[in-house]
């Protein structure tokens, strides 16, 4: 009689099984792609010079693009001038989102007190008692908006998770589509940059 349960069906069997969880359970997706953060990968490309050739997105043009909190107080982007901005478009069942909401959270946690620098986290549903509940289990301090007028394509296109970086003079610094583990020094160093300029 043979064995059905041989060793190399077993385990087979986990590995079908280990894939069917990540492609299904977001949380177990953004568990991997935190892992491969670790080893270096999903780092934010700071070298790309975006100010030129997007003389389009200047201050002037960001008067009206409006996000608001969980309160309903307004922040407009054209009243941020001065203060480098980072905007991350996100929801919670996004696991690339949730992938890198720790390095987000680490940068926020690096310059929370500082006045220059703004962070705008956007949940892409809207949903702030979903949100909310989402950052008070995780521990993030992190201020969650919605969208609050339209947006301009060169900022968000859709696609989550979206991290955008303005500085001071309203250009844009910094696009990204996709997970980033942006809690590194050389990211951190890029905003200290941004700042300084």
């Amino acid at each position: 009689m043979r064995k059905i349960f041989n060793k190399s069906n077993i385990i087979n069997g986990l590995l079908g099984v280990l894939i069917l969880v990540v492609l299904f359970v977001p949380s177990a997706k953004a568990l991997m792609i935190q892992g491969l953060m670790k080893v270096g990968l999903f780092s934010p490309d700071t070298s790309i010079d975006y100010k030129k050739g997007n003389e389009n997105i200047q201050s002037e043009s960001l008067a009206g693009v409006r996000f608001k909190d969980a309160g309903g107080k307004v922040v407009d982007l054209g009243d941020l001038k001065g203060k480098v901005i980072f905007i991350n478009f996100w929801a919670t069942w996004c696991p690339p989102c949730l992938a890198e909401m720790p390095s987000v959270n680490k940068l926020y946690e690096q310059f929370k007190g500082d006045d220059g620098v703004v962070f705008i986290m956007v949940d892409a549903d809207s949903d702030f008692a979903k949100a909310k509940k989402y950052m008070d289990r995780k521990g993030y301090q992190m201020p969650v908006y919605a969208v609050a007028s339209q947006i301009p394509q060169q900022l968000f296109a859709g696609s989550l998770p979206t991290t955008v970086v303005l500085d001071k003079h309203g250009r844009l610094s910094y696009h990204e589509v996709g997970a980033a583990d942006y809690g590194n020094k050389k990211f951190v160093d890029f905003i200290k940059q941004l700042k300084a300029d």
